[in-house]
């Protein structure tokens, strides 16, 4: 059985399905129910009323969801039942007479859960993309009871005692390498969570775990309704001077929905920096977003503040670790990763920070000269730097950002770019329907046809941003692929971007065109897994391999042929002049050191925070964040980390703790990767198959590097990576 793990990704929060035994979660918590729930498993005869959607699959096809016919009060009931049904079926396997086996014990396992998966995929999936009110009260009720549910599994010594005994015998059993790498991956769950330890010691486990869950499942909560108190209001349309006018009127319109007719309203992004800040000619005004972005989470002026949840989750991590017989968080996170230890994950990001330093001070100093250029003698302050970069763009690159909008209508991209170049390179096509039902008007629908006329499974798109979902961009599923359980993907992409006003354009940034490419490699993560146990199939692998796959699908969107294919004005139809093309494409490279830099500094700050043990917990969170960017040698002035500590989901409430270096370390695949098949002739059906065969179909089920191999040839180097970024 798996359950599924969503995390905020800045850009890119998506949702990863990993198994209950796996030992993740979702918010970065076990999940569970009550100690007591096993003791009130239900009778074979129970079950669910006949009107709860989730009592059986889903007659939709590919098992869908029946939003439709889904309401709020289905999921509480459909969670508590679902719970004591799996703990029911975890007993059962526990306590069977038989000696344990592959079959009747780990195959066993896979099977279980299957009503709570159901109602998982489809809750988690509302919760990041629609939370309203309600739903938020259930997910807060829920927190503890799953941590308890899967401290009931993992903790259960008979269950762990058959899994003991068919890893003891392994080499006997000749298994396939899918079975011996789930086996494996079974095994280690159970002494990850503390399987092993003493009765007093589990005790506690169980104990921070709840508290954990309760604590991460707050910080989620503050996030959404800090960006709803953090959002700029403005009084008049003249402060909004450098905006176009279609963005003037989607923020009258933002105002109008919070009630502030006559105003407008500047919504703040996921990370620190927010796009405004490179269009605001008002200096004020942009120094007035800036603060509200990087001073979310603080307690200013009578807001929301995240610090003591901050200080108290770190506390409550590195006490577990301690139990779990680790020295920090960090060291227990990465053990089963790529990376294996803090200190190879620190070094990938120490290594570069001289050369990118280096970067940023040459860029700092092109934006210091623009900025006497324009007549202007103030400092280079954080909110100046986007703005002055785009002049520096416009004037090296002879690109403006507006000149190159109009090119990049959304609909143009999805289907003429990404679709194109998915079918381009697998053979595969998408075809639109709308016969599904949806969980918001803006989402949309397509059938997922492979290259022989078979269906593959279902990609659902919903890219537009509003108040009920949380920021960032990312990658879930409805329906997880299992040829054990007969399933085929049902996939979902999540956006944020700005909604046009009534009636105009979606005109989207090349940011968020190489977003939407990002996002659909990890959909076809999820669409061409093809594994036969759900534990492992799809997105369920380390976290510094699972962004791998979005990374090498984001670089076609600015290979010329691709982007000949969908760059084209909105109203003419005209391709995307010639020299806007190439100096768009030689401008994507352009502030590549700030980019690096503010990364650098967020991965480190969440390496710092769970490297410590629990005697070294600060008092002051601002204190120890300006300290720990000392002492990586990281601060400059006018770069600020992309997330501080306060806003900082991915590490205290998405599943991202001590892993948000994952990200480069997935690029450092990529790069390669990328580098390789341009090498072999670019975006073919040749070069799509082997990428298929060797890294998308195979989910977690043989150890990443050696999927890596099978496709490259060899293990990746830096080289490609520090050309992707304009390093060398």
């Amino acid at each position: 059985m798996r359950l599924p793990l969503t995390w905020n990704d800045s850009q890119r929060f998506l949702k990863l399905a990993a198994a209950a035994v796996l030992v993740v979660s979702f918010a970065g918590v076990w999940w569970s129910v009550t100690d007591c729930a096993a003791d009130e498993a239900p009778e074979k005869s129970a079950s669910l009323p006949a009107d709860n959607p989730f009592a059986a699959p889903s007659p939709l096809p590919f098992h869908a969801p029946a939003f439709d016919k889904i309401r709020t009060e289905h999921f509480l009931p459909t969670f508590t039942f679902g719970m004591k049904q799996q703990l029911a079926e975890m007993n059962a396997i526990a306590s069977q007479k038989a000696a344990p086996t592959f079959e009747n014990t780990i195959v066993a396992m896979e099977r279980s859960g299957e009503l709570l998966t159901r109602v998982d995929n489809v809750f988690f999936n509302l919760t990041s993309s629609e939370k309203t009110k309600p739903l938020q009260t259930i997910e807060t009720e829920l927190a503890p009871l799953r941590a308890a549910h899967s401290d009931n599994i993992l903790l259960n010594r008979k269950l762990f005692e058959r899994v003991e005994k068919i890893w003891q015998e392994k080499a006997s059993l000749k298994l396939t390498e899918e079975q011996a790498e789930l086996l494996k991956q079974r095994y280690e769950s159970f002494l990850r969570a503390g399987a092993r330890l003493s009765d007093p010691d589990q005790a506690r486990i169980r104990s921070l775990n709840e508290q954990l869950s309760k604590l991460e499942t707050k910080f989620e909560e503050n996030l959404l309704a800090i960006a709803k108190e953090r959002a700029v209001v403005v009084d008049t349309a003249k402060e909004l001077d450098g905006l176009t006018a279609a963005e003037i009127a989607a923020a009258a319109e933002a105002a109008k929905a919070r009630g502030l007719d006559g105003k407008h309203l500047l919504q703040i992004s996921n990370t620190t920096r927010v796009p405004v800040l490179t269009s605001l000619n008002n200096r004020a005004l942009r120094q007035r977003v800036w603060e509200a972005s990087a001073n979310r989470g603080l307690g200013r002026d009578g807001g929301i503040d995240n610090r003591g949840l901050v200080l108290e989750i770190a506390q409550l991590r590195a006490e577990r670790a301690k139990v779990l017989g680790y020295e920090n968080h960090s060291a227990y996170k990465l053990q089963n990763q790529m990376a294996k230890t803090p200190a190879a994950a620190r070094k990938l990001l120490t290594d570069l920070v001289p050369g990118v330093l280096e970067r940023v001070k040459q860029e700092a100093r092109d934006l210091e000269a623009m900025i006497k250029e324009s007549g202007e003698s103030h400092a280079l302050a954080p909110w100046d730097w986007e703005y002055y970069a785009e002049k520096v763009r416009k004037a090296r690159f002879e690109v403006d950002e507006a000149a190159v909008r109009p090119y990049f209508e959304l609909n143009s991209v999805l289907k003429n770019g990404v679709f194109f170049t998915m079918n381009k390179l697998y053979g595969i096509s998408f075809r639109e329907r709308h016969d599904l039902p949806v969980y918001h008007p803006d989402v949309r629908v397509f059938d997922v046809m492979d290259r022989d006329g078979s269906q593959i499974g279902l990609f659902y798109a919903d890219y537009f941003k509003r108040d009920t979902k949380r920021g960032g961009a990312w990658m879930s599923s409805f329906v997880d692929q299992s040829r054990l359980l007969h399933e085929q993907p049902v996939i979902v992409n999540n956006l944020n971007i700005p909604r046009p006003a009534g009636g105009e354009p979606a005109l989207i940034s090349f940011d968020n065109v190489t977003t939407l490419f990002h996002e659909m490699g990890h959909a076809l993560h999820g669409l061409f897994s093809d594994v036969t146990y759900p534990t492992v199939a799809g997105t369920a692998t380390p976290r510094d391999f699972v962004e791998f796959p979005w990374t090498f699908e984001e670089d076609w969107a600015i290979q010329p042929e691709i982007l000949a294919n969908y760059a084209r004005h909105h109203k003419t139809g005209d391709p995307i002049p010639k020299d806007l093309l190439a100096k768009a494409v030689s401008a994507k490279k352009f502030n590549k050191g700030f980019e690096t830099l503010e990364y650098l500094a967020a991965a480190l700050l969440d390496l710092e925070w769970h490297m410590l043990t629990s005697e070294q917990i600060p008092a002051d969170v601002e204190s120890f964040e300006a300290e720990a960017l000392k002492k990586a040698g990281i601060v400059h002035p006018a770069v600020p980390p992309r997330y501080r500590t306060a806003y900082f989901a991915h590490i205290w409430s998405g599943g991202y703790a001590s892993s948000y270096y994952a990200y480069l370390w997935s690029e450092v695949l990529a790069a390669d990767a990328f580098a390789h098949m341009l090498a072999q002739g670019g975006c073919t059906p040749e070069n799509g198959a082997t990428f298929r065969k060797e890294i998308l179909k195979r989910g977690s089920s043989r150890d990443p590097m050696v999927s890596y191999k099978a496709f490259r040839g060899s293990e990746p180097t830096v080289d490609a990576l520090l050309i992707r970024r304009g390093l060398k």
